[in-house]
């Protein structure tokens, strides 16, 4: 959302990569659109008003590579002039990372080749830059007026500090296993960023950069933050950091359920949240002057994320979608939860019904849950798909997915399991898959086939697996581990062997993986038995192994070397590769001929 709530900036898909649109709600230009012209090649993985309503800030992966860039660009839609503003003095650029906006510059994390985080403030004239804070592992969640919140530690294993200028204070107690990831600074004894009349009237805009640099820890700084600090499911906490220490409190918290995200308005007065019921959304609002929380307002579809609220509170953005529902960016007013009608074109794509909810009980008795998509009631079925998520922290939600629809219709069902070390169901459920856990959960894969088969959801001998990513190490692994249960497997940009992945991936996503894999040097022994690489003798199911050459989170060598031995060992094996594209196969193009591919390899094995 624009601060005035006059105009909202989204992302859309309908043809080569994302681009970013800006939309105008009020005043003479409303109804229509600009598109945002940056003179890169690539996805535009997110955009930005600033906190003044001047500027617009885009993240864009050139060629859809794993590292991207910052460009921004003013909301005057007459001025055509595209600024890059991330700078590598070194000349041998990393990624940058567009957090947010701080007053009028634009705060950002610049990762080099040594996957060391610089968290920045960059003037989006490209003039100047502040460095905050630079460290291994560290990443800016928010800055404002003097004080910033670092994320610190390693997946699984997170914490925020606040930063005010020489002074680093940690934000909760000591919880080994909690992860406290996100949060927003509210204020320094002035506004957050904006101080306004009535909505869209802006008196003052507050430029904090005067404060950066002084060793001050006077007064107080508060910060609404989530954490699982303390608790098994994430939930919504208030902090005050004080010359005296910290104090927090609860302000939101659903026993058994996860906060995924949330947002608050610039004057204070609304914060929005989604919360996460098996994958499912919840949108509810809390009142923060006086902390009453409102009853949950019913959404559009089933799963919605990105929120943005204007600067007065007044409307709220959000991306909604469902299996029926391809994402689109919908507006309601969090107060009334009236949602406001857009005068603009729907978002079209192939549908599906919506899932069911699937409980499947593994061997050790762990349960687990997984949506479930069926053919459509007089479609034979002749087979199933399971539909692993990334992560391993993901989660398999009942959103929108344009490779499903077409599978259904030619009659196999899908299957998304969140098998254990799934996000969104607590602390406990995330960490069992754990280092030498984790051959756990490739059983868990295993018995997600049981649990098809035995009720009748597909027939014996005709079930698959799919991953992106993780999941497509866990397909390798389930069907390299349990070569009997499956007819067939497609990987898509996945790990082939952990210690090559180790060695070649990006440093940082290294760094934060080592309590969940192993470390690459104490643990090589158990990388290389939880690998499917060095089992390859074991695999025996047609697998297709999908990948973008512009990939450098899992680089194409992961699918390349397992085709090379499974090709030397006569197993039925192809691969499928994009050169314009990188780890998440952006390109619509590029999709479009992933889902033939998919839908023929995956009929050929159920033998149709």
């Amino acid at each position: 959302m624009s601060p005035d709530a006059t105009a909202f900036a989204h992302l859309v898909d309908d043809g080569g990569y994302p681009r970013a649109v800006q939309r105008f709600l009020r005043g003479w230009r409303a109804s229509s659109s600009r598109d945002v012209e940056l003179p890169v090649e690539g996805p535009v993985t997110r955009v930005m008003h600033s906190a003044d309503g001047h500027w617009l800030a885009c993240q864009v992966a050139p060629e859809g590579g794993t590292r991207s860039q910052i460009w921004v660009v003013t909301t005057d839609p007459d001025d055509r002039d595209a600024r890059r503003i991330d700078f590598w003095p070194s000349g041998v650029e990393g990624t940058a990372e567009l957090i947010g906006w701080d007053g009028t510059q634009v705060a950002a994390i610049l990762t080099g080749e040594d996957g060391v985080g610089s968290s920045c403030l960059i003037d989006p004239s490209g003039q100047s830059s502040i460095v905050l804070d630079r460290r291994s592992g560290g990443r800016l969640v928010d800055a404002w007026a003097g004080a910033a919140l670092v994320r610190v530690g390693p997946r699984g294993y997170r914490d925020l500090i606040m930063l005010r200028g020489l002074t680093e204070t940690a934000l909760l107690p000591y919880d080994p296993g909690s992860t406290t990831d996100t949060g927003i600074i509210l204020d320094d004894h002035s506004p957050r960023r904006l101080r306004s009349g009535v909505e869209g009237e802006v008196l003052e805009l507050y430029h904090p950069a005067k404060d950066y640099g002084l060793n001050s820890t006077e007064g107080y700084v508060r910060a609404i933050i989530r954490s699982e600090n303390g608790a098994q499911h994430a939930r919504l906490l208030e902090v005050t950091v004080t010359a005296d220490g910290v104090a927090y409190q609860v302000l939101a918290e659903r026993p058994g359920y996860e906060l995924d995200e949330f947002t608050v308005s610039d004057d204070l007065s609304t914060v929005a949240m989604l919360w996460n019921l098996h994958g499912a959304s919840e949108l509810q609002v809390l009142e923060f002057g006086d902390n009453t929380l409102y009853d949950p307002i019913p959404l559009p579809g089933m799963v919605a994320s990105e929120l943005s609220i204007s600067a007065g509170g007044s409307m709220l953005a959000l991306t909604v979608e469902g299996p029926g529902k391809p994402p689109t960016v919908e507006l309601v007013d969090p107060r009334t939860g009236e949602w406001e009608m857009v005068d603009r074109v729907p978002s079209t794509g192939p549908l599906s019904a919506e899932p069911t909810l699937e409980t499947v009980t593994a061997r050790d008795g762990m349960r687990f849950t997984g949506w479930l998509f069926r053919p459509p009631e007089g479609t034979p079925t002749i087979g199933a798909m399971l539909f692993l998520h990334g992560g391993p922290e993901g989660q398999g939600r009942p959103g929108y997915n344009e490779f499903f629809p077409g599978l259904v219709d030619a009659g196999i069902c899908v299957f998304l399991p969140n098998v254990r070390g799934s996000g969104g169901f607590g602390r406990a459920f995330m960490h069992a898959d754990d280092r030498e856990r984790r051959f756990a959960a490739i059983d868990d894969v295993a018995d997600a086939v049981h649990y098809l088969v035995g009720n009748g959801y597909a027939p014996q001998g005709c079930v698959a697996c799919c991953g992106w990513s993780y999941g497509g190490y866990l397909t390798q692994a389930a069907l390299a581990f349990h070569p009997d249960t499956f007819a067939a497997g497609i990987s898509i940009c996945g790990m082939s062997d952990l210690n090559s992945w180790y060695r070649t991936t990006e440093p940082w996503i290294a760094a934060a993986a080592y309590p969940k894999y192993g470390h690459p040097v104490s643990d090589q022994d158990l990388l290389e038995r939880l690998s499917p690489l060095p089992r390859a003798q074991a695999l025996t199911a047609p697998l297709l192994l999908v990948h973008g050459l512009n990939d450098t989170n899992v680089p194409p060598s992961e699918s390349f070397q397992m085709h090379d031995a499974l090709t030397a060992l006569g197993r039925k094996t192809e691969l499928l590769l994009f050169d314009d594209d990188g780890h998440e196969i952006d390109k619509r193009e590029n999709r479009a001929v992933l889902l033939k591919a998919m839908t023929a390899w995956l009929t050929a094995a159920f033998g149709h």
